[in-house]
């Protein structure tokens, strides 16, 4: 694995070259957050619909495959991207998914990470952690870490910095590391303190390690404390190797990242909207034209997304969004989709499903246009104020 930053804008944000094996990916890049190595929704036929090759990076938990079938006959199948089918795509392992693997903090003890997941509570330990990561054979992975909500004492804060810093080391030097054919990522944690956000990543940065995984984001804390805990800990890194966070799914929160210098974002906010029936509209010019402006419009509804379970969609012959290249928008209307969800069939959430992941792939491409242009910090106040005048309007004709 290779990284190289190309570009750097006002506000903070980069953009760069991640080149993985024979694939390359611009960043600031997401990553398609999977169960059990695909979407969830999505089919492997389907992929292919989304724009390439943004769609070629996926994300998964490897404790998502307890529950199925052994490693051991994983490891024998030549790992996930031979058991799928999918060896053109690039798959980054991480413990916590936002979906179903999420960590539980007051259950971690010091031999290892526990997570609440479809099997139920499970003590990780770096030795099965690695046997899993070895089995499977993903091209990127992310140490173990203990992860903390930003409201747990100084002590345990310090404590989980600790356990992560000693899980890395385990990790590293596990005979199981040797067969895993990947790049590392350091995990990253320390709660709400910057002190402790600090030290964990200066002691990582000093290991042996591709990349940087910080966690630990989206467990409570606000988005006024987040920019400083997010530059303490990027100022700690080196600039030439890639940061994945996790945690991290809101358009808002992702232009938060962004302008703190992270790389890649997971995308369990496409899982949880398609689960609910929404379907994204915001930026929808600039997205769906695949052009250059990285102007934002409001002309579809609030500006962000639309509920396709409403009634006021049963007779829309129109599509989701107007002037949108995704096989679902080319297809089919809000009238269908409406009658899908109200009807409870699987199809409707496959269809929003490519459309979400499609129109979010174009957020990012929006990003890295602006940060390109050096216009990134425009394109961060346009987007804000554009979601904030409309709030602010809601409100006031309510």
């Amino acid at each position: 694995m290779n990284f190289s930053v190309k570009a750097l804008s006002n506000g903070g944000g980069r953009a760069g070259l991640l080149q993985v094996g024979s694939c390359s990916f611009e960043t600031p890049a997401l990553l398609l957050t999977t169960r059990k190595g695909l979407p969830t929704f999505i089919s492997p036929d389907m992929l292919s619909s989304l724009p390439t090759p943004d769609s070629r990076l996926l994300q998964f938990s490897p404790l998502h495959l307890l529950e199925s079938i052994s490693m051991k006959t994983i490891s024998e199948i030549g790992g996930l991207h031979q058991m799928l089918g999918l060896q053109e795509h690039v798959f980054a392992a991480v413990p916590r998914d936002g979906i179903i693997s999420l960590p539980d903090y007051q259950s971690a003890n010091k031999t290892g990470a526990s997570f609440e997941t479809p099997c139920g509570r499970l003590l990780i330990k770096p030795v099965q952690y690695m046997e899993m990561i070895s089995s499977m054979k993903p091209n990127m992975w992310s140490t173990l870490a203990d992860e903390v909500p930003a409201w747990v004492s100084e002590k345990r804060n310090k404590t989980s910095v600790d356990r992560t810093l000693r899980w890395l080391d385990d990790c590293i030097k596990s005979p199981f590391a040797k067969n895993t054919g990947g790049a590392v990522f350091g995990s990253i944690v320390g709660g709400s303190r910057i002190d402790e956000r600090k030290r964990c990543a200066l002691e990582v940065a000093k290991r042996d390690v591709s990349g940087f995984c910080i966690g630990g984001f989206g467990l409570g804390e606000s988005m006024d404390e987040r920019p400083a805990l997010l530059n303490a800990i990027t100022e700690c890194l080196p600039e030439d190797k890639p940061r994945q966070i996790c945690g991290l799914g809101l358009p808002e929160d992702v232009l938060q990242g962004v302008a703190a210098g992270i790389d890649l974002f997971d995308s369990s906010y496409i899982y949880h909207l398609t689960l609910g029936g929404f379907a994204l509209t915001f930026g929808s010019e600039g997205i769906a034209k695949h052009g250059s402006e990285d102007q934002l419009t409001d002309s579809c509804g609030d500006g962000t997304k639309i509920n396709l379970k409403a009634t006021i969609y049963r007779k829309d012959a129109s599509p989701i969004l107007e002037g949108c290249k995704c096989y679902t928008c080319q297809k089919h209307t809000k009238a269908y989709l409406n009658h899908l969800f109200n009807t409870h069939e699987m199809l409707a959430h496959i269809l929003l499903e490519i459309h979400n992941a499609h129109h979010y792939l174009g957020f990012f491409r929006m990003i890295r246009e602006a940060i390109n242009r050096g216009k990134f910090n425009e394109f961060r106040q346009k987007f804000v104020a554009t979601r904030r005048d409309y709030i602010i309007g809601a409100a006031s004709s309510a």
